[in-house]
């Protein structure tokens, strides 16, 4: 397969891949995966998200804290998230967003931190990696009110929300991002959501090594089933599976502006601290 799709979001620096990681690059390129973005979770762990995409032309990264982490990384600002984005394989800020499932961190300390991520996206015009997990009310409103103060980019990330919150996703020109999850036996809601999300404002991911959508269920994600998600979805769709590729990784490159298809050139860049 000619290589060609992006994998808008898995974390290569977790430990479930410290022991092949080549070889899962290996095999993400021989599925077709040109390109990959790894995502930082909180701050303690950012230098080694950094320093794996500074090793790799094809891997860029974000900055960010989960919301699980707001707590710890109380008091968070823009400027914090802004001094790291400096480095040039940074190019989004997140994951962040809500997630009330779980609830690790108190809901104030997430929307705090959420909205210290929108202050630096809306600052240097890269986008903001979105987490929600039963928090569509909140999330969309945070959103839209931070949106009506000065416009930023933005993507939902492994969606499962509802249709009204693609809606409203939507309406402030996010884009939305599928996981393996689109292809659970029981995802008909997610599905039929899918299938209205625009072409063009449309990516696919991994969230590895989580997530691993069927046929691979079960066992631990990574990269190269992006792949699988794709084709389930151009099917869905009803997009040729080459239609699809082109879309999806040309909606990555319009969204993520400070990204190349040639990679940075920072690949090679030795890895710097930024505390």
């Amino acid at each position: 397969m000619s290589v060609g799709l992006v994998d808008s979001h898995c974390h290569l620096d977790f430990a479930d891949f410290d022991s092949e990681r080549d070889q899962v690059l290996a095999r993400a390129r021989d599925a077709g995966v040109g390109w990959m973005l790894t995502i930082a979770t909180d701050l303690e762990r950012f230098d080694a998200v950094r320093d794996i995409a500074a090793s790799l032309p094809n891997v860029f990264c974000s900055v960010g804290v989960h919301p699980h982490e707001a707590a710890k990384a109380k008091g968070l600002t823009a400027e914090a998230l802004l001094k790291r984005a400096r480095h040039p394989k940074v190019v989004g800020f997140g994951e962040t967003g809500l997630d009330y499932h779980y609830e690790h961190s108190p809901k104030p300390d997430q929307v705090a931190s959420f909205k210290a991520h929108i202050d630096a996206a809306r600052e240097a015009g890269l986008p903001i990696i979105i987490h929600t997990r039963e928090a569509d009310a909140d999330t969309a409103d945070i959103l839209e009110a931070e949106y009506a103060k000065g416009p930023f980019p933005g993507l939902i990330h492994c969606f499962t929300a509802g249709a009204e919150f693609a809606e409203r996703a939507l309406a402030i020109g996010f884009s939305i991002s599928f996981s393996g999850i689109v292809t659970f036996k029981k995802a008909d809601d997610l599905r039929a959501i899918a299938k209205r999300v625009p072409l063009d404002r449309i990516l696919v991911e991994t969230d590895s090594p989580y997530l691993a959508p069927v046929p691979k269920r079960g066992s631990r994600n990574e990269p190269a089933f992006v792949a699988l998600t794709a084709a389930f979805l151009a099917e869905l769709k009803g997009v040729p599976l080459a239609d699809f590729t082109q879309a999806t990784t040309d909606n990555f490159f319009r969204l993520f502006t400070k990204a190349t298809k040639a990679g940075t050139g920072a690949g090679t860049e030795p890895a710097r601290s930024q505390t």
